[in-house]
């Protein structure tokens, strides 16, 4: 078979699994958890849901998970991974000049010596920002003589602005016959967290730029009177939020989370920093997966329970009550987790080398595909197991 015909053959059966999926599930929700640099993981597995043709109708992040958002719902799906692609080369690269050729190919050089490299452009990263993201607040905070809360931190994020309406058409994003859109953010006054939904008002650049402005390093982000921070203060992923407010059809849910809840004990100050930003930012995926299916499962329970119940008892209040609180919704959830790389240390989150982008990006590709190698989880939940949820690396331990 020709090159051609094979490429043609994989595009068929991927459609036609795509709408598979579509016709089973009114919910196709993608959800990505913020991490900094980490998030081109994110990119990488969404490049292979495009190429299995799994759409998401539903796409909720925080922090540089809501800017991938940004960039997928404000494309046509035909353009989307060549949009995430500039996006993410557009913000890896460095202000001043670098060497003509890239030192640091993990592929290549011994461990300590990737570490050493990927520590350098960490530290880059902190000197001098990143092109279209961010830059070293002039004058810096502590010489100001006048402040403000969009000008008390230690970048500039007004690059950023730019970045996503050149990239992003946010008459898209606005549109929820598309795609529905949610980010989340904290409001700094309050200290409450708050979602932002292109189904309940207009979405514009800072609101993603809100959801990622996480302190001091970002400015608050003034929205409606109100200055907000990135939401992975509170909550780092919006799991809870499309678990919890979808309507009562069926879901399937791809979680991509970037910090793992589980690894090693540390050895070190290096090690305690790292371990401790896993922790906080890993915002317990796990506890609310299996809250989520308890209350999914008793749902499903009262849902059967209530077709037991004569027709001429259906207008009490206890019925009426009853049938408010049940559903016979399934659920479905995959879920993937970004695993480190052996070079990487604490600072993993903010180290934009376009050699470990291309590592993370890479590493979300395999991921799913590796999860669509078994199609079968795809299949819609029975009615006995209404909410399941499934793990390549979990399943491959």
């Amino acid at each position: 078979m020709s090159r051609d015909k094979s490429s043609q053959l994989r595009a068929s059966v991927a459609a036609t699994a795509g709408d598979s999926v579509a016709r089973k599930y009114g919910t196709v929700a993608l959800v990505l958890q913020g991490g900094g640099a980490l998030g081109a993981y994110q990119a990488g597995v969404y490049q292979a849901l495009e190429e299995a043709a799994l759409r998401p109708n539903w796409i909720a992040g925080i922090s540089i998970g809501a800017l991938n958002a940004a960039i997928i719902a404000g494309n046509p799906p035909e353009k989307r991974v060549e949009k995430l692609d500039e996006f993410w080369r557009s913000i890896c690269q460095t202000p001043l000049p670098s060497l003509p050729f890239s030192p640091f190919d993990p592929a290549n050089w011994p461990l300590p010596w990737q570490n050493g490299m990927s520590a350098m452009a960490a530290w880059r990263t902190l000197i001098e920002g990143q092109v279209g993201f961010f830059v070293p607040r002039l004058p810096p905070p502590f010489l100001q003589s006048h402040t403000s809360p969009a000008t008390t931190s230690w970048y500039d994020t007004a690059p950023l602005r730019a970045t996503l309406e050149r990239l992003a058409d946010f008459d898209r994003i606005n549109d929820p016959r598309e795609m529905r859109v949610s980010v989340g953010a904290v409001n700094v006054r309050t200290g409450n967290f708050a979602y932002f939904e292109n189904t309940h008002g207009k979405l514009r650049p800072e609101h993603f730029m809100a959801s990622g402005a996480l302190p001091p390093g970002f400015p608050a982000v003034e929205i409606d009177g109100e200055f907000y921070w990135d939401g992975g203060m509170v909550s780092n992923t919006p799991l809870y939020k499309v678990l919890a407010e979808r309507p009562c059809h069926d879901a399937l849910v791809f979680q991509v989370d970037l910090w793992n809840a589980q690894g090693e004990l540390p050895h070190d100050m290096s090690g305690v920093a790292e371990r401790s930003k896993e922790i906080q930012y890993s915002s317990r995926t796990r506890l609310i997966t299996e809250y989520m299916r308890m209350d999914q499962e008793q749902r499903r329970m009262l849902h059967d329970l209530m077709a037991l119940v004569p027709p001429d008892l259906h207008d009490k209040p206890a019925y009426k009550r009853a049938e408010q609180r049940a559903s016979g919704a399934v659920t479905n959830l995959i879920h993937l987790i970004y695993r480190d790389k052996p070079y990487e240390g604490h600072y993993k989150d903010y180290e934009f080398s376009a050699a470990t982008m291309h590592e993370h990006w890479q590493s979300g590709v395999a991921d799913m595909q590796n999860t669509l190698a078994h199609p079968h989880w795809l299949d819609i939940p029975d009615t006995e197991h209404p909410f399941v949820t499934h793990d390549a690396h979990r399943a491959g331990s």
